[in-house]
């Protein structure tokens, strides 16, 4: 499982032309899901990902954290993320989740999110979105489940 988080001033997603969501301050996280990721590995990411301290406190250090300074999360699902591409120039999804399980897999990141962060806008799975966002920073973290096993 792959999450890409960018700190963003504000961020939205709209789906054939209508915005379907958005958010301010806070962080939009790029969700890639493979077969063999897990709910523990879901889990993992979310604890780690609503703890990053990745926002500036009143000594402009990074030392808050989502909660801290009551951002939004905007949650949107990009198989691309599970591209392998260390053969040829076209990238291999092969390895990317089932989009059953995919899907499943999203909604239980959004649940485990929304446990925690009261605001949490999320994408369309499956749809052909287009994201805008203006990074904060720019400030973008790459968070893998391979790194915990």
């Amino acid at each position: 499982m792959k999450f890409v988080i960018q700190r963003v001033s504000h961020a939205e997603v709209c789906v054939e032309g209508e915005q379907i969501s958005g958010i301010d301050k806070g962080l939009l996280v790029f969700v890639g899901v493979f077969d063999s990721d897990t709910k523990e590995d879901a889990d993992r990411l979310v604890k780690k990902l609503v703890g990053l301290r990745i926002f500036q406190d009143e000594n402009d250090k990074t030392n808050l954290s989502l909660k801290d300074v009551k951002g939004s999360l905007l949650i949107v699902s990009q198989f691309t993320l599970c591209a392998d591409c260390r053969k040829g120039n076209r990238p291999s999804f092969i390895n990317a989740g089932k989009p059953d399980y995919a899907d499943s897999m999203y909604e239980y990141i959004i649940s485990a999110c929304r446990e925690q962060i009261p605001d949490v806008q999320t994408g369309k799975f499956g749809a052909d979105m287009k994201i805008s966002l203006l990074n904060d920073g720019p400030f973008t973290i790459l968070l893998d489940s391979d790194d915990w096993k």
